[in-house]
């Protein structure tokens, strides 16, 4: 059973989280990241993304250029995958396609661990993702553990492109921040995605 197939029900009850909603987990104050000219303007398409209104075309022209960012802001120290095969556990439906990953390593061939961001695309609905990221977020831990890197905690993101909603999976809680972020501004994105690489 592919990650899509996910409700947050199911994955809630498949892997025994627990969810915690409307709460905020980056840190109160985040020094804003200024965009490069570069995404700026790659970002001058934004309108022609919105238009067009299929979640291919936000992937393209909005959430890859906004992810490369974090990559070049890190000194291209990771990794960013899009549309990668992620089969962590057939047995339990771990497994199909992630929209984006993101691993804390350079290498671009193969996903290496610690994977520490899932962001899941879609076209307007964002509650719609939230079952399938949580899914593909559990997978990311249990390689992590395969892999002994585990990390404290995995982050995942379900975003429009112009909306951007953001949780976190430590242990067995998932945390879900129920604020949708608008995108522009860019500088708070960048800086929440940046965070989150770095934090986990």
């Amino acid at each position: 059973m592919p990650y899509s197939q996910f409700t947050i029900e199911k994955v809630k009850q498949d892997f025994h989280l627990t969810t915690v909603e409307g709460v905020r987990f980056f840190p109160d104050f985040l020094e804003p990241i200024i965009p490069s000219l570069r995404l700026q303007g790659i970002l001058d398409d934004l309108p022609w993304a919105i238009a067009v209104d299929t979640e291919k075309a936000r992937s393209e022209v909005i959430i890859n250029p906004v992810l490369l960012e974090v990559r070049r802001i890190l000194g291209r120290q990771i990794s960013v995958f899009s549309g990668e095969e992620f089969n962590v556990d057939l047995s339990v439906g771990l497994n199909g396609v992630c929209d984006f990953l993101i691993s804390r390593s350079p290498e671009q061939l193969t996903v290496e661990a610690p994977t520490i961001v899932i962001v899941e695309a879609k076209k307007s609905d964002l509650k719609s993702g939230l079952g399938q990221c949580i899914a593909e977020m559990v997978a990311a831990q249990r390689f992590n553990q395969a892999k002994e890197q585990p990390l404290t905690a995995v982050y995942g993101c379900v975003s429009s492109g112009t909306q951007w909603r953001f949780l976190k999976l430590e242990s067995q809680t998932v945390t879900i921040d129920l604020v949708d972020y608008p995108l522009p501004p860019l500088e708070q994105i960048l800086s929440f995605l940046v965070w989150m690489v770095k934090s986990g």
